[in-house]
């Protein structure tokens, strides 16, 4: 009944839903604790998407969750500490992510808004950090202990 039931065409969406929903929130929730940190950045929201909707897509798997936000991040905080930020420097750092991901096989498609984001926001090098490498660790873990013990699923396929 129970496997019949976390397969129904309109159960396993919402599952994913739930999981997307308590991830954010647990980081969200990190943010209110620790006043002085900031644990979300947008593009986390699209790897929500991944993560709960597609945990066998290889853009899924840890490496290319957690490489694939660190390198693109760095990517835009260099290009914007080296040559500034004008449109053409903003596609040139988003060409330049999509460009290494594939490259090192590290894709995953919402890291490619990452050099915007720290653009276009004036972040600093702490921004790798906190919260890029500390939430896409976090965002990783949970959705191991999530599709380990809540939805069923084998996740990760692979580490790294």
């Amino acid at each position: 009944m129970y496997q019949r039931l976390i397969t129904s065409r309109h159960f396993v969406p919402l599952l994913a839903g739930f999981g997307a929903m308590l991830c954010i929130t647990a980081l969200s929730s990190l943010g209110s604790a620790v006043q002085s940190s900031v644990w979300l950045m947008a593009p986390f929201g699209a790897t929500m998407v991944i993560l709960f909707g597609l945990p066998e897509s290889p853009l899924a798997q840890p490496r290319n969750i957690i490489v694939g936000h660190l390198l693109t991040t760095a990517i835009g905080l260099s290009v914007s500490t080296l040559v500034g930020v004008t449109p053409w420097t903003l596609g040139l750092a988003v060409g330049l992510a999509v460009s290494l991901m594939m490259l090192t096989n590290t894709i995953h498609p919402p890291a490619g808004a990452n050099p915007l984001v720290v653009m276009l926001a004036g972040e600093h090098w702490g921004f790798l950090l906190m919260p890029v490498a500390a939430g896409a660790v976090l965002i990783v873990v949970f959705g191991v202990l999530y599709h380990r013990v809540i939805s069923g699923k084998q996740y990760p396929k692979r580490w790294f």
